[in-house]
Order: C-alpha cells, then sequence, then structure tokens
C-alpha cells in the first residue's frame, strides 16, 4: 500500500520530492526508467541545459532536501489511513484513563490499540510501515506529531514552519530544508493550539499572533490565517538540554580564555549589564551563562516576554508578560512588571529583552540600588546599543533633556558585551565595552576586548582573533576590589595583553 512513495515513478507525493532533491540533471536521469536510444538530436537537447548550468554560474543552486532520521516522505494514502486508524482509536481509547498514565505508558497503551485497528481492519503494510504509523499516532496524541523528531535533537536552534508543507531548521548556523510534512493546515494549527494552550493562551482567528514556550523554555512565535496566507506559520527557537557555561563558549571560539575571565568578574561584581546583538546572535544563552556566577544568596527577579532564562540559583523569582484578553483587556506589559518588581525587594533584576518604554525603569532601577541587574537590546554595536537606549526612552514619551537622558544611561550601565552572528553562521562576543562618562553631549566608552577579522579558511569559515586593546585598569576597578577579585582582573589583563595583535 504505501511502496510508492520511495520509487521514482511515484504518485505526486514522489514527484514533489524528486522535485527539491534533484537541482541537477544528473540526479533526475538516474531516478527515472531507462530511457529509449536518443537520437543526435534529441541528446544534444537534452544536454542544453547541463551546458548553459555549467557556463552561467550565477544561476542560484535549489536547496536540497534534508531527510531527518526517522522520517519519510508521506503520500496520500498514508494520511488516508492514518486518519481511519486515528479516528478509529479515538473511539476505542478512553482520553480520561490515558491523561492518568504516564508518557511511557500511555505510548505503550496506544501502540497496543493501533496494533489491533491494524489487525481487524486488516490494513496491507510492512513492519516498517506500520512502526511509523505507531510512532506517527502516538506523537500526534501524546505529542507535537511532525515536529518530535526535530524537537528531540539538540543541534537544531530553530525550527522555521512555513504551512503544512515546508519546515526549515537551522543547524550550525546554516539553515537547511526537511523532508517534514503535516497532513494539512489544521494538523498545523491544532499542534500550534497545543502549545500556546500549555501556557495559558490561545491562537485562533480572532488571535493570530502568540508567543509562548515549551516546557524546556524554548521560544515559540505562531502566527495564523487569515494573517498568514499559506496557512500557520510556526517559529521555535529551541535551547539545548544542556546549558551553555563561559568554558563551553570559549572551546567554540565565542571568547578568548581571557575574555571569559573578565566576564565572570564582570558578572560576579555587580556591573549594570546591556547585552547588545542582532536576532540569532545569542543574547539569551550569553545571559544564563553570566548568570552562573551570580552569588546564590541574592533574590533575582526575572521579566520576560515568555520565560527563557533557567537560572540555577535557589532565590529567584520568574515573571512573565501577559497579552489582551479576548475583549482588548487585562494586558500587563513588561513596563509594569518592572516596575512592580522594583517592590518585591529584588537584589539584582534582569530582563529578557528591552524593547520599549521599560528601558527606562530598568536605567532607574540600576541606578539606584539593584547593582548587577542586566538585560539585553537588539543592537549591531555597542554605540548603536546606547542609541537605542536614547530612542526608546523617547519613545515611552519622557519629555527629557537630551543630556539628561544621557546622564541617567552614564550612571546606570557599566558594560555592554556585544554578540555577533557572522556570515558563516559562528556566534562570537565581538566586544566588551565599558560606559565611562560623558563629554559634552556624547558618552564616552572604551572596548576592554575586541575581535577582528582576519580571513577565512578553506572550507569558507571566518578566522579571527579576540584581542585585548592594552587598557590595564578598567572603570570598575574599584567594584572588583571589594569583591576581591582584582588580582584575578590584572592577571586576565596581563595574559590578553602578553598576546594581543594589532596594536
Amino acid at each position: 500500500m504505501f511502496g510508492k512513495r520511495g520509487s521514482g515513478g511515484a504518485g505526486e507525493g514522489g514527484a514533489k520530492v524528486m522535485e527539491r532533491a534533484a537541482p541537477a540533471p544528473a540526479p533526475v536521469q538516474a531516478s527515472a526508467p531507462a530511457p529509449a536510444p536518443t537520437t543526435p538530436s534529441t541528446a544534444s537537447a537534452a544536454s542544453a541545459p547541463a551546458e548553459t548550468s555549467r557556463k552561467f554560474s550565477t544561476a542560484p543552486t535549489p536547496t536540497p532536501v534534508v531527510e531527518v532520521r526517522g522520517t519519510r516522505e508521506r503520500g496520500a494514502t498514508y494520511y488516508e489511513t492514518k486518519t481511519q486508524v486515528f479516528a478509529a482509536l479515538i473511539d476505542t481509547i478512553d482520553l480520561s484513563q490515558l491523561a492518568r498514565l504516564d508518557n511511557e505508558s500511555a505510548r505503550e497503551e496506544i501502540r497496543d490499540i493501533v496494533n489491533d485497528i491494524i489487525a481487524i481492519k486488516n490494513f496491507a503494510m510492512t513492519i516498517a510501515e506500520q512502526e511509523d504509523l505507531l510512532a506517527d499516532i502516538c506523537n500526534d496524541v501524546l505529542g507535537y506529531g511532525p515536529l518530535e523528531p526535530l524537537l528531540a535533537r539538540d543541534d537544531i536552534a530553530d525550527i522555521m514552519v512555513n504551512g503544512s508543507k515546508q519546515t526549515f531548521i537551522e543547524v550550525d548556523g546554516k539553515v537547511l530544508e526537511t523532508n517534514i510534512r503535516f497532513r494539512d493546515n489544521q494538523q498545523l494549527l491544532n499542534i500550534c493550539q497545543r502549545i500556546v494552550s500549555q501556557v495559558g493562551r490561545r491562537v485562533d482567528e480572532t488571535s493570530p499572533i502568540c508567543d509562548a514556550r515549551l516546557p524546556d523554555g524554548s521560544r515559540v512565535n505562531v502566527i495564523a490565517p487569515p494573517l498568514a496566507i499559506d496557512g500557520a506559520v510556526l517559529t521555535i527557537r529551541k535551547f539545548k538540554k544542556d546549558k551553555l557555561t563561559l568554558d563551553q563558549l570559549v572551546k567554540f571560539g565565542a571568547i578568548s580564555p581571557e575574555g571569559a575571565t573578565i566576564l565572570q568578574i564582570i558578572g560576579r561584581v555587580r556591573c549594570n549589564i546591556v547585552i547588545s546583538g542582532g536576532t540569532g546572535s545569542g543574547k539569551t544563552t550569553l545571559l544564563n551563562c553570566l548568570t552562573h556566577y551570580i552569588d546564590r544568596d541574592e533574590r533575582i527577579i526575572t521579566c520576560e516576554d515568555s520565560a527563557e532564562l533557567q537560572l540555577q540559583q535557589p532565590h529567584v523569582v520568574r515573571l512573565e508578560t501577559r497579552p489582551p484578553n479576548i475583549e482588548g483587556e487585562g494586558e500587563i506589559t513588561m513596563r509594569d512588571l518592572v516596575k512592580n518588581c522594583l517592590r518585591m525587594r529584588p537584589e539584582r533584576i534582569i530582563v529578557g529583552e528591552v524593547r520599549g518604554p521599560e528601558v527606562f525603569d530598568l536605567l532607574q532601577a540600576m541606578n539606584t540600588g539593584h547593582d548587577g541587574s542586566m538585560g539585553t537590546i537588539h543592537s549591531n554595536s555597542p554605540r548603536e546599543c546606547l542609541n537605542r537606549i536614547e530612542s526608546m526612552i523617547a519613545m515611552g514619551g519622557f519629555t527629557l533633556p537630551a543630556r539628561t537622558v544621557k546622564e541617567i544611561i552614564v550612571g546606570s550601565v557599566d558594560v555592554i558585551i556585544q554578540a555577533a552572528r557572522l556570515r558563516d553562521g559562528s556566534r562570537r562576543i565581538t566586544h566588551i565595552t565599558e560606559v565611562i562618562g560623558l563629554e559634552g553631549d556624547v558618552i564616552t566608552t572604551q572596548d576592554l576586548f575586541v575581535y577582528d577579522i582576519l580571513g577565512e579558511d578553506a572550507a569558507g569559515k571566518l578566522v579571527g582573533k579576540h584581542r585585548s586593546t592594552g587598557v590595564g585598569r578598567p572603570a570598575f576597578w574599584d567594584r572588583a576590589r571589594y569583591f576581591n577579585e582584582e588580582q584575578r582582573l590584572a592577571q586576565a589583563i596581563d595574559a590578553a595583553s602578553d598576546g594581543r595583535t594589532g596594536l
């Protein structure tokens, strides 16, 4: 029944696979039946496209489809059989009893019932095909359907579902298309609703945009029809099961060992930190790494749109914004959370992402006894980060003189850490920058560490080096002395200065 889906002469589903997986003429010839002898004119006509593609190299090469282990392309017959089995399963099983079982026991129960249904209805399929059907139905009932194989992988950074027929993933900084497909747009929308309902939110025609999170903290965004024309669009920013540390960032080349030591000291001595970077540059990952060096006896309050941070300290309060309900009421904004947490006796306030007027309240907190507060901002350089902070304060409707705003920023922010995602997909910490003071109407800064790109290797990977700028005494030196960290700071600066380049 399912034998056609692997052959070159398959039905509609097989044809779609060959279209995507065969950008060059050669694979098409290999998968087609043996042709009859061709005439010279036919042969020259057949070779013309190949010659053209060799001659003109500017044409874009179609992206190959990556086959996800444990999944295969599904045809219409497969989904028809699955629909019948699924309907019979729902009629047979007691969902209230199933909900009381743990995940493994529930899967075994479903497998037993599905095997009985296949035997009773006498569906003709191989053992491998039956296993595929069992896994799919278990994932549909207990998990997130076709997304389960992707969610189980720890090397995927992003999952991007563009309607029911297209799913992309990001691996090692590169975006690849997969063979993951949904039965139809309704199945995709049902899975989106299941995800967002776990955090008390909903997505439908009346509320088509939603931010949510998975139980492991992975960030989820859904935009549904009628706003998404070709079916619901689901984007998942996955987090690794094993949380990254600064030592691992050193191993990956994101920062030098001396730079990592300075970041540890910056996190411990309660400097007010802003992590700046573009989308996908690793700001949240870096924020999680820095929180690892906060003392365990400090009271920390986090404010986020969707709770992603996973701090290891015992005294952590996690707050999350709330969107308006269907009547447009009940919204709790980030600014509401930041203002309220000031009344909760925090020692550090951590804002997952600063994108609006709440930046003013965060700066006020940094300037009034909540040293060591942190936040992330979307910007491409430390200087642009400062400009964006000024712009966000102006967006909040605060009618303050420009110099007063700059004085608040200088008195609040100690260090800006710039993260970047380079064109080869690698992520690097490109600047560790101190905010020094104000000269006239200009905020002055000094770079402690920068990342220089030196070129690229034969594989197309960028080659660079972190270097010290030669600053021997950072502005937070007295703060480091207060926490008995000045000796370690001096050793890290000396070690970096000994090996610095380009000075």
